[in-house]
């Protein structure tokens, strides 16, 4: 995300007082209802959609999960990161390739 968006959540944040609500059990409640409507778009039909809707449940989602790593003072890329070299020892590419199976079943 780039600096000025995280400064204008922040920024939306702080001039509402709305940290004070923002426990990490909180924020991970928002991030699942927020998963959960942007799933509700797809819900009838997965291959005709309102772009419009998907976006905004996606920026709440976003949102959401920029404010819990702010409140867990975590930093995105770091876990992204780890998380990736996580999954690519889990799913190495000669034995994933293609095929969409728990790694434990490869």
């Amino acid at each position: 995300m780039k600096p000025e968006t995280i400064q204008r959540i922040r920024k939306f944040t702080e001039d509402r007082d709305w940290d004070q609500f923002h426990s990490p059990a909180n924020l991970a409640k928002s991030i699942s209802i927020e998963a959960n409507e942007l799933l509700e778009c797809f819900q009838w039909d997965e291959e005709h959609f309102d772009i419009n809707e998907v976006k905004e449940e996606l920026a709440d989602v976003l949102v959401y999960c920029r404010n819990m790593l702010d409140k867990l003072g975590l930093d995105e890329d770091d876990i992204v990161n780890a998380k990736m070299e996580q999954n690519e020892r889990k799913y190495p590419v000669s034995k994933a390739k293609g095929k969409a199976n728990k790694y434990n079943k490869l």
